[in-house]
């Protein structure tokens, strides 16, 4: 399955069934034809399972590298997530946006920094991404989860707390 070819060569007066072209702009998912629909779904496998080398020429023959799934995923937040960072860094080459939050209002950044996914995490920050993006950010997720190890490539601050969050108290009693 691929993208489908323009083979429109001029304009035509009546649509044509049988040319995906011809069929008027869909104004939701539930108008999409079932093979977009497959294909799509097929694309955010890929992105989820860090299959870079079949996603990248989809990219490049044109789809959107901000696509989103029903809950608002982009293909870079479901490889950040998974840890793919091949996958992550051959998006935001794409051009994907690092700073996109999901409809849950996560970022890409905070999934990776939760899942403990350190090359994600890196190849992230280095791309620009925000750290106090999305709800709950990239630091709040660092200090929620105690990922001490990245409160200084993240900007975490001496003492930051998460409102909300009962403080616990450290080993021996400090």
């Amino acid at each position: 399955m691929g993208l489908p070819a323009n083979t429109t060569t001029g304009p035509s007066s009546a649509p044509n069934a049988a040319d995906p072209m011809s069929r008027p702009i869909p104004s939701s998912a539930t108008d999409l034809p079932p093979e977009a629909l497959a294909l799509a779904a097929k694309l955010f496998d890929l992105a989820r399972a860090g299959d870079t080398a079949a996603l990248i020429p989809y990219l490049s023959a044109g789809l959107p590298p901000n696509l989103t799934n029903h809950s608002g995923d982009t293909l870079l937040m479901l490889a950040a997530y998974h840890g793919h960072t091949d996958t992550v860094q051959a998006l935001i080459g794409k051009g994907a946006d690092v700073n996109a939050v999901n409809g849950r209002g996560q970022s890409p950044l905070a999934g990776a920094v939760f899942k403990g996914h350190e090359g994600v995490v890196g190849a992230l920050v280095e791309a620009g991404a925000d750290a106090e993006k999305g709800q709950p950010n990239a630091k709040d997720t660092a200090v929620m989860f105690k990922k001490e190890e990245w409160f200084g490539l993240l900007g975490v601050e001496e003492g930051r707390t998460v409102p909300g969050m009962v403080p616990t108290a450290r080993p021996g009693g400090a």
